[in-house]
């Protein structure tokens, strides 16, 4: 990368920014319910625990908006902050020691993370030596010859599809091994397989119409039903996602007809891919490399399956690819020096990427061992309580927006924000849905570039630098950031 800092090295500066705010930014806390089953809530204050019973006057009491069946279904999520409880606490500067302990701590809260991306390094490592994946992508290749333009529309769109119905996020960084030989080998360059894999989930996230990890925990928390404003989701997913794979496959076919268009050649100059490449001698598949090729595919079918069908998280999705792994070796015939060697090999090719997201996590816990998370909603909620409708909804959006770059887990902002801006927002007179979609529309456009989030990761994955994917995604923003304005407004005015 030309000029640009290692992501490890970015993210290092963000963390002692970080830590620079817990000086500066006031510390402060709202008191805090919590609900664990059964037929009470704790009300954490400072110290102490109040037990409360589990009643929708509780609520009412407290002016939250969520309703009692959200938490019984676990819709609101397990802590909700408490509407007009926030109250300062003495400042908890962090220093020197605290900015090194940052990423360790990281890494102690991403470790699931950590041990599914390893597992996957592992996995795609040791079937790249069984030669089932050359083979494989080199028919598919050669069959998808004259139409790969079909193949980014249809991946990108499942992939929206996967960000917007059922939150994907992390499971995204599996695929890069699989697509990024593929797209290569159709002439196409690296920032394609970011675009379609990273770009395409977070445009799902940005417009997600069931997402458990957003869209519900948020619908919940602020005292609505997450089906309420489904419809208009789905339809902005559509448009959005037309527009967006219409630009991809512009730049991709026009990097393939004249290579010098490449923005990754402008800006990286000559980049080699981690992942093996096809090689163009045509042969066919022996019936060894056709089961491990169904096994290969099985292997992330039953990942999505278990994802949105049962809930799996990252400790059953690692287990799956360890299983697998493990079958590959059986099937190949490896002894077991040679399956380990392939094994180990394949988990140190994403030990950066693992250390990338550790140090995105640490930026979190500086700010929550500082105290000032909280204090991060509390003082621009004041600003943006007292303008009209359409102005409050927007700068909803922008607050999302810069509030993701220091929360940048979905969930976690929807549990902090949803009770105070609800609470707010009715006041305001905008309905709750809108509130839902500035969540959702600042959060996802901000995930295309902030730091914190995945697409440090992502890049890594493939080699390239922010300062490329800058120049690439500038115009998508600027066309998403229009479209959910024009759709806030309206939902405002015509609800």
């Amino acid at each position: 990368m030309k000029n640009i800092p290692h992501p490890i090295i970015i993210l290092s500066i963000v963390i002692v920014l970080a830590a620079a705010a817990t000086w500066l930014v006031p510390a402060g806390v709202y008191d805090k319910l919590m609900y664990d089953g059964g037929d009470t809530f704790r009300l954490v204050q400072q110290e102490k625990q109040i037990s409360l019973p589990f009643t929708e006057s509780t609520l009412d009491s407290l002016r939250i908006p969520a309703e009692l069946k959200s938490f019984k279904q676990g819709e609101a999520g397990k802590t909700l902050s408490v509407p007009g409880t926030f109250h300062r606490l003495p400042q908890q500067g962090q220093g020197v020691l605290a900015v090194l302990q940052a990423p360790l701590k990281g890494f102690y809260e991403t470790v699931q993370i950590a041990l599914f991306l390893l597992l996957i390094g592992g996995f795609i490592n040791v079937f790249y030596a069984t030669g089932a994946m050359e083979k494989g992508l080199a028919s598919l290749a050669d069959k998808m010859k004259g139409h790969e333009g079909c193949l980014i529309i249809v991946l990108t769109f499942l992939f929206a599809f996967g960000g917007a119905s059922f939150g994907m996020a992390e499971e995204g960084l599996a695929f890069y091994p699989i697509l990024v030989p593929l797209f290569l080998a159709a002439r196409y360059d690296l920032l394609v397989p970011v675009a379609v894999i990273f770009g395409g989930t977070q445009l799902g996230m940005a417009t997600a119409f069931s997402s458990p990890f957003s869209t519900i925990i948020a619908s919940g928390a602020v005292g609505v039903d997450w089906t309420d404003g489904m419809y208009p989701r789905i339809a902005l997913l559509l448009l959005a996602a037309a527009f967006y794979i219409v630009y991809v496959g512009r730049y991709a076919s026009k990097v393939r007809k004249n290579p010098a268009a490449s923005l990754v050649l402008r800006y990286e100059g000559e980049v080699t891919s981690m992942y093996q490449s096809i090689s163009g001698e045509k042969s066919s598949l022996s019936g060894r490399h056709t089961l491990l090729l169904a096994l290969f595919l099985g292997t992330f079918l039953l990942m999505v399956v278990g994802v949105v069908f049962f809930r799996w998280w990252l400790v059953d999705m690692s287990a799956v690819f360890l299983v697998a792994t493990i079958l590959v070796g059986l099937i190949a015939k490896m002894n077991g020096k040679e399956f380990l060697e392939r094994f180990i090999k394949g988990a140190e090719g994403m030990v950066v990427v693992t250390f990338i997201i550790a140090a995105a996590r640490g930026v979190g816990v500086l700010l929550e061992s500082g105290s000032i998370s909280d204090s991060l909603v509390h003082y621009p909620a004041q600003v943006i309580g007292y303008m009209p409708p359409a102005l409050f909804v927007l700068l909803l959006m922008l607050f999302f927006m810069v509030l993701t770059f220091f929360i940048p887990s979905t969930s976690g902002i929807a549990v902090v924000t949803m009770p105070i801006i609800g609470s707010m927002a009715g006041m305001a007179g905008v309905p709750g849905k809108e509130v839902v979609n500035a969540y959702l529309f600042g959060m996802g456009m901000a995930g295309y570039i902030i730091p914190t989030g995945l697409v440090l990761p992502s890049l890594s994955m493939v080699g390239i630098g922010l300062r490329t994917w800058w120049q690439f995604i500038k115009p998508v923003l600027l066309f998403l950031f229009v479209l959910c304005s024009l759709f806030l407004v309206a939902g405002v005015y015509l609800s």
